[in-house]
């Protein structure tokens, strides 16, 4: 089963709302200087560049992404004379050596095939004492709406565990990322997690986002028949903490890390 990454809107529904608020305290964490040159490396929808828009005050910011659906929301999204959004993969920058003051990744770096090669070329595009820098989200359990989803898709058929994004993808732990970003040769490596809090407004707030089929649960719904998509939803309504009006409140966590380019 492959991931489907190609409709913006569907995405901002699922986790693109929450992946924003983490930007805005990610771009908060860097303290990068204004009038500095951004690489937004797997830019998506437009979550991250928005935000170092906001909070950073950039000279420029070039977005690159391999989904031309998802940048046609970002497009959307984003309208500013300092920003280039160009269709392009993580492991190929189409970017001079050398010319970003700051290469950033927001929740992308562990779908890209292989991530080593991803961030070497983070490095080879970022200027002396520049700092490369990214965040994902915590598969194990911070991310709360995701690790209840795969935990109850598990009791109703074990199988899905080999689809669980925690298992897939082991680099989003700080261990791992730390030593990632080691291992690339960047200095004054720190991994630090952020916390925003995830609020829906019912229940089917919550499930309505995994029926638009970006991303892997969503792709999981699909896969089901109705049957067995029924029955999830009926696990998930009885396992969801709900608060007396009905709403359920959670916690989104995503690892953030971030290292220097030697001079």
């Amino acid at each position: 089963m492959h991931d489907v990454w190609a409709i913006g809107d569907a995405y901002e529904t699922y986790v693109g709302r929450w992946s924003r608020l983490v930007a805005s305290d990610f771009v908060r964490w860097l303290g990068v200087p204004p009038s500095h040159r951004w690489l937004d490396v797997g830019c998506g929808t437009g979550a991250l560049t928005e935000a170092i828009l906001a909070g950073a005050n950039p000279a420029r910011v070039v977005g690159v992404d391999p989904s031309d659906g998802f940048l046609a929301e970002a497009r959307r999204r984003v309208v500013d004379p300092r920003v280039e959004l160009h269709t392009g993969d993580a492991q190929r920058l189409p970017v001079s050596d050398g010319s970003q003051d700051a290469v950033v990744s927001g929740l992308s770096l562990n779908f890209v095939p292989d991530p080593g090669a991803a961030l070497a070329e983070s490095v080879r595009v970022a200027a002396q004492g520049g700092v490369v820098a990214g965040y994902v989200w915590d598969y194990d359990g911070g991310m709360a709406m995701i690790r209840q989803f795969w935990d109850a898709a598990k009791l109703l058929n074990p199988a899905a565990a080999e689809l669980d994004e925690a298992r897939r993808f082991p680099l989003c732990r700080p261990e791992p990322l730390h030593a990632l970003w080691t291992e690339a040769g960047l200095g004054d490596v720190v991994v630090e997690p952020i916390d925003v809090p995830s609020r829906f407004g019912s229940f089917d707030d919550y499930w309505t986002p995994f029926l638009g089929g970006q991303g892997p649960a969503p792709t999981y719904v699909a896969s089901l028949t109705d049957r067995q998509r029924r029955s999830l939803r009926e696990l998930l309504a009885t396992r969801l903490p709900k608060d007396a009006d009905g709403s359920i409140t959670l916690t989104a966590r995503a690892w953030a890390v971030r290292g220097t380019v030697s001079p």
